[in-house]
């Protein structure tokens, strides 16, 4: 969420920060709310003071044998006004939060503005596979191979979704080994978090309630806010650890990492291109997240990218990292980075690893905070990247490290995790 008080000092940079992600926001009608607001709050103020002062009066004649009826009827009358004024402030600051609920973050200064086609190649590693023979899709090798099994995937649950076989269980398991294993070795505190969550949790994150129905909520209410959901990313989970907590300031920054699968409706289109594994309604992930101060989430942002780049590195996986415009980045984050792996079958990358900076947007959201060095209470800055999401990992294994007999040698960096197996054979 964004800080009104930001707003009020200059809404016109405000509007021209939001503008570079193609939100158009106009800030008359909340200001004037946070005015009307302001003013009652003061009004208030004063009556509480007022009615402090009847409280002596009274006290006072009382204690001398007066007669203080006058006195107390005008302090009962305060008391009515001082809860009219509370029950009409909280409705004042509920217009308030409902209009700055709906805003997305703003983009770092060096976040260029413009949607998906301003987006920027900024590193690449390894050169694309040259496949001088008659290559297969992931999707033909994990069949041929016998590592995934679709059909009874879509048998179980319907389409997009599959089920890991033999060799196939054990190479998403190794990834996922090698993966925890990384982050361990980092320093990175694992967390395995539930996988139900509730409405707070994804409005703290910045997901609900512009993309509620993206994610699957359980029948338990039919009010969403009373009910639970399925969480889309461990990110969800990793924040709200600490929602409103003041965290000891020794204790920052803060490096967990967490393994979850990840649940979502916007499984995309069937397009060649998504065939498969690409996208489906359930995928494994392992995801960093940092809480820092403020003057740390730079480096901190640079630290989770890297640790990214170092797993694909050691998978020997072409790649490339491409900075995100502004408008291509969601709508909580004010950086990213994605990590893409290249797929022979395509032609073309898909990402595998997002790295955000979401400075205080969510903190501001999830009330987390910390002590400065002149003891001030400030909000943390949090920040999340895949490391990493397999089911495109998997893919591009299968398809960069194919061999001419259909064949799949596997990355030694797993070979540690395969209980012998080496070279993915047919069977």
């Amino acid at each position: 969420m964004l800080d009104i008080n930001l707003i009020r000092s200059n809404p016109q940079w405000v509007q021209e920060q939001l503008a570079k992600r193609g939100c158009q926001a106009d800030f008359t009608t909340v200001i004037e709310l946070d005015n009307t607001r302001r003013n009652l709050i003061q009004k208030n103020e004063a009556r509480r003071q007022k009615r402090n002062e009847n409280s002596a009066i009274i006290a006072k004649l009382k204690k001398e044998g007066k007669d203080a009826t006058k006195q107390i009827a005008e302090m009962k009358a305060i008391g009515d006004k001082i809860a009219n004024g509370d029950a009409e402030l909280a409705k004042l600051e509920q217009k308030i939060f409902d209009a700055l609920a709906p805003l997305p973050n703003i983009p770092l200064p060096e976040v260029v503005a413009g949607g998906k086609e301003n987006n920027r190649v900024i590193a690449t590693f390894g050169k694309k596979p040259e496949l001088n023979f008659k290559w297969q899709d992931h999707v033909t090798l994990a069949t041929n191979l016998g590592l995934i099994d679709y059909e009874r995937g879509a048998k179980l649950s319907g389409a997009k979704t599959w089920v890991y076989t033999g060799a196939g269980a054990l190479l998403e398991w190794a990834l996922l080994n090698y993966f925890v294993d990384f982050h361990i070795a980092n320093g990175y505190k694992f967390i395995l978090p539930p996988h139900l969550l509730n409405y707070q949790s994804g409005y703290a994150a910045g997901q609900f309630p512009k993309f509620i129905n993206d994610v699957f909520v359980t029948d338990f209410d039919k009010d969403p806010k009373k009910s639970k959901f399925m969480l889309p990313t461990a990110e969800t989970a990793l924040l709200n650890l600490h929602r409103d907590e003041i965290i000891d300031s020794k204790q920052l920054p803060i490096r967990y990492f967490s393994y979850t699968p990840c649940y979502r409706k916007e499984a995309g289109s069937y397009r060649t291109d998504e065939r498969g594994m690409i996208r489906g309604y359930q995928f494994n992930k392992v995801e960093m997240f940092a809480y820092c101060y403020a003057e740390q989430s730079a480096q901190l942002f640079e630290e989770l990218v890297r640790n990214g780049q170092k797993l694909l590195e050691g998978l020997g996986l072409h790649f490339q990292t491409t900075a995100l415009a502004a408008g291509d980045c969601s709508a909580s984050m004010a950086k990213t980075y994605d990590l893409e792996v290249y797929l022979p079958s395509i032609k073309g990358y898909k990402e595998v690893s997002s790295v955000s900076n979401a400075t205080d947007y969510q903190a501001r959201r999830a009330n987390i905070r910390t002590k400065d060095a002149d003891g001030k209470t400030v909000l943390v800055h949090t920040l999340n990247g895949s490391g990493l999401a397999t089911s495109r990992v998997l893919p591009a294994i299968l398809e960069q490290y194919q061999n001419p007999d259909g064949s799949v040698n596997i990355p030694v960096a797993l070979h540690k995790y395969m209980h012998g197996i080496t070279v993915l054979k047919k069977k």
